[in-house]
Formats: C-alpha cells, sequence, structure tokens
C-alpha cells in the first residue's frame, strides 16, 4: 500500500499494511520552515508558501498525510473577525468576536474567494498536483462550536449555554452552514479527508453538554457531507466518545489526556452495530513532543499503536518549536512494530 492507500484505509476500518502515522492537525515546526523556506505568518495567506511547509510533513518527516491549514482562523477572518496573524514562534489569534446575536450570522457571498479560505484551497490543489495518489491530503475546517467561539467570544458562547441554550442553538445552525461550505470546497480543491475540529474541550465543555448541545448538529453535518470525516476535540474526552460513536464521524482525533486503551474499550463498547469509529492522535506535545527525548515520543506510539489506534502522531497542533527528531519517533516506532 501506498501511503494515501494505507492513511485512507485506516479511516475507514480497513486492513493496512502497518499503522499509518500522521496529524489531521498542524505538525508544522520552525525546523521545517527553515528547511522549506515557507515561514509563519507568510504561509497563512500564500497557498504556494502554505503548501511547501504542509508537504515537509511528508518529506521532512515521513508521515502518510499532508494537511497545510495550520491556524484555526481562516472561516473567522472570512467572516469579519480581525486577525493577529503572529509571527515565526506564534499562532493567529482573532481581535475581535463581532457577532452579538445569532442573527447577525451571515456568510459574503465571496467567502471562498477571501483571502484567509483562498489560501487553504490553493494549498490544496498544489499539495494533490504534487503528491496525487501517494499520500493522503487532509483538508480542514472549524465545525460550529468553534465558529461561535471566534465570532462571540468564548466566555460569552460558553455562558449562553448555561444561561441561552436557544441562542446556542441558533448560533450553532447558522455556523454550520459555514463548516459545510468549506468542506465541500476543500474536497473539490483535493483534500481526501475533512478534520472538523470542534473545540468543545474536556476542559471546558462536560460530556452531557456535548451530547444535548453538540451531537445533534454533529449528526446533521456527517449526514449532509458525503466524504471521510474526523473530529478533532481537545482534552480529556473519555466521558463523550460514546456519543461521538454514534455522531456518524469515520475517525477521531484524540489528546493523551484520554488513556489509548480505555479510548478502544470504550468505542468497542459503545459503537452502533457494524460500525466502527477510527481513533487517531494521542502523543503528548507539550512534555513529550516539545520538551521530551524521541525515546518518550517512541515508547507513546508504541503504547499507541499496541492499544489499536488506527493513525498515531500527535495529539493535536504541535508546538512550533519542536524538534523533528521526536516528530520522527512516531514513525519509527511504527517502522519497528510492523512485521517484516
Amino acid at each position: 500500500m501506498n501511503s494515501r492507500q494505507r492513511f485512507l484505509a485506516a479511516i475507514r476500518g480497513e486492513q493496512v499494511d502497518r499503522v499509518p502515522v500522521g496529524s489531521v492537525t498542524s505538525v508544522a515546526t520552525v525546523d521545517q520552515m527553515e528547511q522549506t523556506g515557507a515561514y509563519f505568518p507568510d504561509v497563512h495567506l500564500d497557498g504556494e508558501k502554505m503548501a511547501r511547509l504542509a508537504a515537509g510533513a511528508i518529506d521532512i518527516l515521513g508521515f502518510d498525510c499532508a494537511m497545510p491549514y495550520f491556524s484555526v482562523s481562516a472561516e473567522a477572518a472570512a467572516l469579519g473577525c480581525e486577525i493577529d496573524w503572529g509571527d515565526k514562534i506564534s499562532m493567529p489569534m482573532e481581535r475581535t468576536h463581532p457577532w452579538s446575536d445569532p442573527e447577525q450570522v451571515c456568510i459574503p457571498k465571496d467567502f471562498l474567494e477571501q483571502p484567509s479560505t483562498a489560501t487553504v484551497l490553493q494549498a490544496l490543489q498544489l499539495l494533490k498536483k504534487a503528491y496525487g495518489e501517494r499520500a493522503a491530503i487532509v483538508g480542514k475546517v472549524m465545525g460550529p462550536w468553534t465558529l461561535a467561539y471566534h465570532m462571540h467570544g468564548v466566555q460569552d458562547f460558553l455562558m449562553a449555554t448555561i444561561l441561552e441554550p436557544e441562542k446556542v442553538n441558533r448560533f450553532l445552525e447558522r455556523l454550520m452552514d459555514v463548516t459545510i461550505l468549506f468542506a465541500n470546497a476543500q474536497i473539490a480543491a483535493g483534500a481526501d479527508v475533512i478534520c472538523v475540529a470542534d473545540h468543545a474541550t474536556g476542559d471546558l465543555v462536560s460530556g452531557r453538554m456535548y451530547r444535548d448541545l453538540l451531537l445533534p448538529f454533529h449528526k446533521q453535518l456527517t449526514s449532509r457531507l458525503n466524504f471521510p470525516l474526523v473530529l478533532h476535540i481537545c482534552g480529556n474526552t473519555l466521558d463523550r466518545i460514546e456519543y461521538i460513536a454514534f455522531s456518524g464521524f469515520h475517525g477521531f482525533h484524540f489528546d493523551s489526556k484520554v488513556d489509548a486503551k480505555k479510548a478502544i474499550e470504550k468505542v468497542n463498547t459503545s459503537a452502533p452495530a457494524g460500525q466502527r469509529l477510527a481513533l487517531l492522535g494521542n502523543v503528548n506535545n507539550p512534555e513529550t513532543l516539545l520538551n521530551g527525548k524521541p525515546e518518550a515520543a517512541y515508547l507513546q506510539a508504541k503504547y499507541a499503536i499496541a492499544a489499536g489506534v488506527a493513525v498515531v502522531g500527535p495529539e493535536c497542533a504541535v508546538p512550533l518549536l519542536t524538534p523533528l527528531e521526536n516528530l520522527r519517533a512516531i514513525r519509527q516506532a511504527v517502522v519497528d512494530m510492523t512485521p517484516s
């Protein structure tokens, strides 16, 4: 199998020749910027540079996929947020949250032609042209919960989940159209898989709140998008994996705060008959990949593989100063655990 075949088969729960290595969130680092000549913050608004840096996941790290959307701000910028695009060692951030009411939600007719969104689409086109059928090309969109954080503000939105749940529902209903529009455009541009990053993190949102407020929209989302979808949520999400298993996503990219064996057990006991939720990620970022040694990354990757994680890689967007040798250790663990 080549990298693309391997990655897509793993997402679908099919037999693979070895566990694929990769991430549906950013693996861009300063070291890769220096090797490719494509640097933050330029890459966020330059499709050629974005594609060049994203290709480092394949050419420098030896991963089975590339994902070019490094920040979480493309949609927010196109919808009217003021963005601080950061610098070489920092990610972009929203400066403003322009919508106070769901009735203000409006998708510009030129949403896909805005600089931030058009850059992602161009990068996907370039990656598809360069890597074709050899490696998997992953797109990424913000889910409606994350978009509400950006456009309404995290604190105000989370307060509304308690005090004004109907307001939350109206925001999610309207913002879901943004997710669907951008996801379809990325598939048309060349993506094989779409990651839906929806940050109902376990540190801020309970499993019950996910079930009652967000799960119904995730079910609608997956029913309207007919291609491989991977959900990404940070934090300890063990309390909602049983609900995610019924959401319709093909995969779930999860945090190291969830033990891989416990996650696999929860999926196996919760998934509907005839369905399977592929688990991705799980190697710790701050302690292991950023500040640890390659040996620690190697051992964590082996643990995840042995537990049954379908695609092994970092738990979330990696810190920009992560050493290359720590990321490469993940792939080495896979190689060493693959029967010859």
